[in-house]
């Protein structure tokens, strides 16, 4: 037995035809999935702590708070520092009888903590929901940035990100928990696709900004965000994840191995794509023509038995050693043979020694011996000897080789049937019952001979005036051939129904099978209670019908014994030999065929799939959804979301709410992409085409992605926090304690909210 996690089979180009496909059975190439995202241990890094304290004026704690991954870092860093998912698992162990508590991707270390997993946003939101989780999280950011301030505060400016339309609970949760645990000496908020925007040099534009949980577009106008402005879509990253999980389960419900949300979302950042023109691209999508390459083959972990190959030496000796052991039982037989054939000539000489011996003794004598050989009378006697000088000579002609020729039937005599029973003694009787009985046998045969040929003759009128309907009218008769034919498709496919519905507890024909179960086990032991005289089933031969409801369904005697299989082989092979437009194509055998099927080209690619394979029973095949799952974003309804797509929600911003031209141009001179959900290849050009079929053809359109859509938030905030405006829309300690928690301040003149 061995564990196989990992395969490295190298890609090919095979032909189109897909017979050849079966023949040669190409290997795909094969991608692994990830298991949990443990990264291991992370040492605290002190030495920027160290350096923000010749910094103090400039430099603050910059945080993006985000629903996917939190990123945490000094204002001076030209990166994050700490990168993690917004997760906590606490458990006591019970043998070191301690509480432990795990954070970010510390948490999937082992089942254990998997089991204890908490998030700290609640489901489906950008919003922090749990408390207890963010203090966590905020304790191991602090302590792996090396923070030691006195007392346990951390004595240094905080700079968090925020969603936008953030609720002003979180917010005033947060700056309690900053002013009061912390003793943050001032803290200030800034939505996160706006420092992106800032980042990256925008002024005046459209942002679109598609993040884990959400989609928003926010019109930017004289470096203000116009948030009254903005819309909002329901749909990000992590919808787009538990959207393949849900195709992945109803595409494969019976898969031997566990599909998880990390393992989808690493599967839909490296085999998705978004597709400039889905409608066509869907249609020829699964044509075998290219599906080697656009179907992208999942290898699950699997276990497989591995069997020892032979070598051909082994092999020759393990056939040498089988032809021996044939050899020897052949021996063996032939030696059988021979002595029961001695066995025969020994018997055959006795008896008919004895049957000439018999010749010369009285009746009365002759009547004990044939009692002591246990033979009836003389006739027995001629019986036996006639069959033993049959089988000698059929086992000397085997044995020779020759072929025996069968002989013709003897005209067979019965005269003492004709005889009156008064005449005949008691070994006259005997004998004549036997005549009686070897009579009944060979009018039998004879009655079977001719309804055999009374048979073929009726098949052979019937052949004949087929014959001259096809030629006289051929139309009609090519009409009932395919009409029958198709009565034939029907009754097998009703048939595998049934079958199936027996399968199923919950369908009709099951529940029907119990009923008539639990009714047989009702009537019986009432019946033995009262005397059990009265139980007459199977007097009635319709009785036993029973039988075949309980094993098959409601099904005729006629249904049951027909071979509808072969009926339909031959009802093709007449269409095939006289019906021009009916081909090989058109047979059940060439559309069940894995190479023309559509589902199987769903299911498992251009490649045969051999149910056996423990290798091929735990890989997934992406195709369709590799462009289905990205294209929600601008097709909602594909995934039941009731929400227009995101173009129609930016046109509806430029066209509707912006009525005069300068602004609109303004807005659609810098579209600016940003957020990880943006990151999917075609991305920026399918916007660029769908959204300029939206707008006026004069209009000009320029659409740019951020130059890292995940960490520019971060940077944004990085290189806000650096400046001079920290200081002045930062909400200090001193106007937490006056102003209370919910006191905010706010930018006019730029694009940050504070």
């Amino acid at each position: 037995m061995t564990i196989i996690s990992e395969q490295t089979i190298l890609p090919g180009r095979y032909s189109i035809t897909a017979s050849e496909k079966a023949a040669a059975k190409p290997a795909p190439k094969l991608y692994n999935t990830i298991d949990y995202p443990f990264k291991g241990y992370h040492a605290p890094q002190p030495e920027g702590y160290e350096q923000s304290r010749s910094k103090a004026d400039t430099s603050a704690i910059v945080i993006d708070n985000g629903s996917s991954l939190v990123k945490a870092g000094w204002s001076f860093d030209k990166n994050p520092r700490v990168t993690l998912p917004p997760v906590m698992s606490r458990y006591r162990d019970r043998k070191l009888n301690k509480a432990c508590q795990f954070i970010g991707s510390d948490a999937y270390v082992d089942a254990t903590t998997r089991g204890q997993l908490r998030y700290a946003f609640d489901p489906g939101s950008s919003v922090v929901g749990n408390w207890d989780v963010m203090e966590g999280l905020l304790d191991y950011i602090f302590i792996k940035l090396g923070v030691d301030g006195a007392n346990g505060g951390i004595d240094r400016p905080v700079v968090m990100t925020e969603p936008i339309a953030n609720p002003n609970y979180p917010r005033k949760m947060m700056n309690e928990i900053l002013f009061e645990c912390y003793s943050a000496p001032s803290v200030a908020y800034g939505i996160d696709s706006l420092f992106s925007y800032r980042y990256n040099r925008g002024s005046n534009g459209l942002i679109v900004s598609s993040s884990h949980t959400s989609t928003h577009v926010i019109p930017v106008l004289n470096n203000k965000a116009q948030l009254a402005n903005c819309s909002r879509l329901n749909w990000g990253g992590m919808q787009t994840s538990e959207y393949l999980l849900k195709l992945m389960r109803l595409k494969y419900p019976t898969f031997p191995a566990k599909m998880t949300e990390h393992q989808m979302e690493d599967l839909v950042h490296k085999h998705c794509y978004v597709s400039t023109d889905f409608d066509w691209e869907l249609s020829g999508f699964l044509d075998w023509t290219g599906l080697e390459d656009r179907d992208h083959v999942v290898q699950y972990p699997f276990t497989e038995h591995v069997v020892q190959e032979k070598t051909e030496e082994e092999l020759a000796r393990i056939a040498e050693r089988k032809k021996e052991s044939g050899r020897r039982l052949q021996e063996q037989a032939a030696k059988m043979r021979l002595e029961k054939l001695m066995k025969k000539e020994q018997e055959l000489e006795y008896y008919k020694d004895l049957q000439n011996g018999l010749a010369s003794e009285t009746k009365k004598e002759a009547r004990r011996i044939l009692e002591a050989e246990d033979l009836k009378d003389e006739a027995h006697l001629d019986r036996l000897i006639r069959d033993l000088e049959k089988s000698i000579k059929r086992s000397r002609n085997k044995d020779l080789g020759i072929e025996e020729n069968e002989e013709p039937s003897e005209e067979m005599s019965f005269p003492l049937l004709d005889v009156p029973d008064e005449q005949l003694d008691e070994a006259g009787l005997k004998e004549k019952r036997h005549q009686r009985l070897m009579k009944s046998n060979v009018e039998a045969r004879q009655r079977a001979k001719a309804e055999k040929e009374r048979e073929k003759a009726r098949r052979e009128e019937e052949e004949r005036l087929d014959r001259e309907r096809r030629e006289n009218d051929f139309d009609n008769w090519i009409a009932e051939r395919r009409a029958n034919r198709q009565n034939l498709l029907q009754r097998i496919k009703e048939r595998d129904r049934l079958k199936a519905d027996l399968g199923n507890r919950k369908s009709l024909a099951s529940q029907m099978r119990m009923k008539t179960l639990a009714n047989l086990a009702a009537d019986g032991p009432k019946k033995r209670r009262r005397g059990g005289d009265d139980d007459d089933f199977g007097a009635n031969d319709d009785d036993w019908g029973v039988y075949r409801t309980v094993a098959t369904g409601d099904q005729s005697d006629e249904e049951e014994e027909e071979d509808l299989g072969g009926m339909l082989n031959n009802a093709e092979n007449e269409l095939l030999q006289y019906d021009p437009e009916f081909t090989e194509n058109h047979t059940l055998a060439a559309q069940s065929d894995w190479t023309k099927s559509l589902v199987h080209a769903f299911l498992r690619g251009p490649w045969p799939f051999d149910p056996e394979s423990q290798r091929e029973a735990h890989q997934i095949h992406l195709n369709v959804e590799r462009i289905r799952v990205p294209e929600v974003v601008f097709k909602p309804s594909i995934a039941g979301v009731d929400q227009a797509g995101l173009v129609e929600i930016a046109a509806d911003i430029v066209n509707q709410r912006y009525t005069n031209p300068t602004d609109q141009t303004n807005l659609l001179r810098d579209v600016f992409l940003t957020g990880g959900n943006t990151l999917f290849q075609g991305f920026d050009e399918r916007f660029r085409n769908d959204f300029r079929g939206l707008l006026p053809v004069t209009t000009e359109l320029n659409v740019r992605r951020a130059s890292d859509p995940v960490l520019d938030a971060w940077k944004g905030a990085a290189q806000w926090a650096s400046g001079s405006e920290l200081g002045q829309l930062s909400i200090s300690r001193e106007e937490y304690l006056e102003k209370g928690s919910e006191y905010i301040k706010v930018c006019r003149n730029s694009l940050m909210r504070r």
